[in-house]
C-alpha cells in the first residue's frame, strides 16, 4: 500500500531529524511540512472514523478520550455531507480540530463551512473558533437555545494531585456574564493592592471568585456587568422570535432567548440604540474618561454585528481595556476613531512602542 511505503519514509525521516542543528529558517519550513502532513492524515482519520463508527475504538486507534473519538467519527460524518469540508481536509488545508469547530457549524446550519473554511485559513485558532461558536448559537437561537442551555447548566469540583480544589460552573450567559464581570473587577482590585513582585493575573481571579463566593468581594465593575441588546422589532412582536437580520444577545458573548431578555428588561436601565450602517455615533472629547452612554456603545462593538470588544491586534476577548490610538498624553481625544479596545498585554506592548516612538510627548500649548 502506497499510505505504508509514506510511513516508512516518515519514519526514517524521524530518526534523522535533529532540529538543534538546523538553522531557523529550515526549522520553520520543516515544521510547516510536518504540519501539513499531520493534517493530511486527519482526512483519512476522520473518513475511517465515519465507517467504523465506533468511539471506543477510534479512541484507542488515535490514543485520545473517548470524548475526542465521538468528536471524530461526528466529523467524518458531516464531511459526507459536506463536499468543501471533506475537500478541505482532504487537501490538507485543514487540521482535524478546524474540521471538527466547521463540522459542528454545519449540523446546526447547512451550507456555512464554506464561508469558515476562509475564516479558518486566515484567523488565529481562537478567533476562528469564536466564529464559528457565534454561527452555530446563531443558527440554534429560534431552535430551542435556551432551553439547551438551562438543562446544560451544571456544577462539579475535584481535586488534582496537588491538592488543589477545582470548581467547574456551567452557567447560562445571562447568569454567569455579571459573576465574570465581578470577578474580573475584584481581580483588579485585588492586583493593584499588591505590593512587591506581582503574581499572574489569573491567581488574583482566583482569590476574586474565593472572595466572591465567600460574600466579602469589594470589587465593582466599571463596565456594566450585563448588557442585553434586542432589536425593537422582536420586543413589539411580544419577545417571541428573533427573525433575519436582527439580534436578542449578549455583545460578546451570544443569543440569549428572546423570553430571558423579556425578564430582565423588567428590572433594567433602557437605553435607545440608533444606527446607520456602520455609523454608530459621531462624539468627540478631550478627556481620559468615557462618558457612560459612549462606554456602553463601545462595550457592543462595532455596528451592524455588535459582537462585543475584542482585541483589536490579537482577537482576544479576556482582560480588554480601551486604548486611545493617539495617547490621551499626546492630545488625542475621546472620540471613536480614537478609541480601541486591546487586552491588557497588547496594551502594554502598544504602549511601550509609543514610548519608544516618541509619541508619548504632550503636545505644544
Amino acid at each position: 500500500m502506497h499510505i505504508e511505503d509514506a510511513i516508512e519514509s516518515l519514519e526514517k525521516e524521524n530518526a534523522s531529524l535533529e532540529p538543534e542543528l538546523l538553522r531557523l529558517a529550515d526549522a520553520h519550513r520543516m515544521l510547516q511540512l510536518y504540519a501539513r502532513v499531520q493534517k493530511l492524515a486527519s482526512f483519512g482519520v476522520a473518513a475511517l472514523a465515519r465507517r467504523i463508527d465506533d468511539e471506543q475504538q477510534v479512541a484507542k486507534a488515535t490514543g485520545t478520550s473517548v470524548g475526542k473519538a465521538k468528536e471524530t467519527v461526528a466529523t467524518g460524518k458531516v464531511m459526507g455531507s459536506s463536499a468543501p469540508l471533506a475537500a478541505a481536509l482532504q487537501l490538507g488545508r485543514l487540521s482535524l480540530e478546524q474540521a471538527s469547530e466547521i463540522a459542528k457549524v454545519e449540523g446546526s446550519a447547512p451550507g456555512t463551512a464554506k464561508e469558515l473554511l476562509g475564516v479558518a485559513e486566515k484567523e488565529p485558532f481562537h478567533v476562528f473558533k469564536e466564529k464559528a461558536r457565534k454561527t452555530r448559537l446563531e443558527a440554534e437561537q429560534n431552535n430551542g437555545l435556551g432551553e439547551k442551555q438551562h438543562r446544560a447548566r451544571s456544577a462539579r469540583s475535584y481535586s488534582d494531585e496537588l491538592g488543589m480544589v477545582h470548581v467547574h460552573l456551567a452557567l447560562e450567559p445571562h447568569v454567569g456574564t455579571p459573576i465574570v464581570a465581578r470577578a474580573e473587577a475584584e481581580a483588579q482590585r485585588l492586583a493593584r493592592q499588591a505590593k512587591g513582585d506581582k503574581e499572574p493575573f489569573e491567581c488574583y481571579l482566583a482569590d476574586a471568585y474565593a472572595a466572591l463566593l465567600s460574600g466579602s468581594g469589594k470589587g465593582r465593575a466599571k463596565r456594566p456587568e450585563l448588557v442585553v441588546l434586542v432589536s425593537h422589532e422582536v420586543a413589539k412582536r411580544g419577545w417571541k422570535e428573533v427573525r433575519k437580520g436582527e439580534v436578542c444577545k449578549i455583545p460578546g458573548v451570544g443569543p440569549v432567548p428572546p423570553q430571558v431578555a423579556k425578564r430582565i428588561a423588567k428590572d433594567a436601565f433602557l437605553s435607545g440604540l440608533f444606527f446607520d450602517g456602520v455609523d454608530l455615533t459621531k462624539l468627540k472629547r478631550w478627556s481620559r474618561h468615557i462618558p457612560v452612554e459612549v462606554g456602553i456603545a463601545l462595550e457592543l462593538g462595532e455596528p451592524p454585528g455588535f459582537d462585543g470588544v475584542a482585541c483589536d491586534d490579537c482577537g482576544n476577548r479576556f482582560r480588554t481595556e480601551f486604548d486611545h490610538v493617539q495617547p490621551r498624553v499626546a492630545g488625542g481625544p475621546m472620540a471613536n476613531g480614537n478609541i480601541k479596545p486591546r487586552c491588557w498585554t497588547c496594551h502594554r506592548q502598544k504602549t511601550e512602542r509609543d514610548r519608544k516612538a516618541g509619541k508619548l510627548t504632550p503636545p505644544e500649548p
